[in-house]
């Protein structure tokens, strides 16, 4: 038996072998069962047969797991050289990625982030921001009213209002959060991302028009790294005069950018500033325009729309 467990040659071959010898209907076993019938010296002889048997099975069983192991290791390796597979991660989206950005370039030139609610009253979503309750410009826009006389805001230039109550001129703040206006094609979304700027000082201080065509020069100049072609064009908006639209050069196309122009007396009366001793600007745009044009997109809706893949190859890796 001994001779035959060393010529047996694979793990499946050993367990047959054992099972014919230990298992429920194994020789050894009717042997060691018939014990209690024996001598004491022919106990003591199947016991040191039993116990060799044993031994024997399991150096062998050894030999051929490392004789298995070595034939692996000759015929499967790991080449370390090779690149990782591919994991699936996560993004940061182009919306969140353009906001951080704009951020960051605002913060350097002095602006400090405010946010304020997405729910306001009627004071300082129209009223405070000179557009009271018989104002035409009321009519530019397109609201979504609550029944107790709310509205979801329309602008953030509601935050510039609490801004200046809060903590009162002068004042170098921006405001961002999202805006709501019954709109929706390929370049307007009913809910949309707004970002608005407010710069107020002494009038010693010389805040003046040029000031503020030369600070969203810088901000959109350092946003899509490059020079650009600007154009200015005179508009209206109730909370500033002079107003003015920005239109930037993009490829053969003249494209409108933002809105801005020098704070109006009023909405600096209705925050209790006087406007005899204090000016400055105001400017306020659209954070998925820009991104828009940034990622190349013509539909804002592609930013909602939850596609992995597009997501995925935004070139924003988290």
């Amino acid at each position: 038996m001994q001779e035959q467990i060393k010529n047996i040659n694979t793990l499946e071959e050993l367990q047959e072998l054992y099972t014919s010898v230990f298992g429920k209907n194994g020789t050894m076993t009717a042997k060691l069962k018939e014990m209690s019938k024996m001598a004491p010296d022919a106990r003591a002889k199947l016991n040191k047969e039993n116990a060799a048997l044993r031994d024997a099975f399991k150096i062998r069983q050894s030999e051929l797991e490392t004789a298995a192991l070595n034939q692996k290791l000759k015929t499967e390796y790991v080449d370390v050289t090779l690149d990782t597979e591919p994991k699936n991660r996560g993004t940061i989206h182009p919306l969140t990625e353009t906001l951080l950005q704009v951020g960051t370039i605002l913060e350097s030139l002095g602006f400090e982030m405010w946010t304020g609610p997405e729910i306001e009253d009627d004071w300082h979503n129209f009223t405070a921001l000179n557009t009271p309750s018989y104002h035409p410009a009321r009519d530019m826009q397109d609201s979504f009213f609550l029944d107790n006389g709310n509205v979801l805001r329309t602008q953030t230039s509601a935050i510039q209002i609490r801004a200046m109550e809060t903590h009162g001129v002068p004042i170098k703040m921006f405001g961002v959060g999202r805006t709501y206006r019954k709109e929706m094609d390929a370049t307007h979304s009913p809910m949309f991302g707004q970002i608005e700027g407010l710069y107020v000082d002494k009038i010693d201080t010389h805040i003046t028009m040029s000031d503020l065509v030369a600070t969203i020069r810088v901000l959109l100049e350092r946003f899509f790294e490059r020079k650009l072609e600007m154009r200015i064009r005179p508009s209206y908006f109730p909370f500033t005069e002079p107003s003015i639209e920005v239109d930037i050069k993009w490829g053969d196309k003249w494209l409108e950018i933002m809105g801005a122009g020098m704070v109006h007396p009023n909405v600096l009366r209705n925050c209790g500033v006087n406007p005899d001793e204090f000016q400055g600007f105001a400017f306020g745009f659209g954070w998925d325009r820009l991104a828009m044009l940034k990622f190349g997109l013509n539909d804002i809706r592609q930013f909602y729309d939850g596609d992995v893949r597009w997501l995925k190859n935004s070139g924003f890796d988290a």
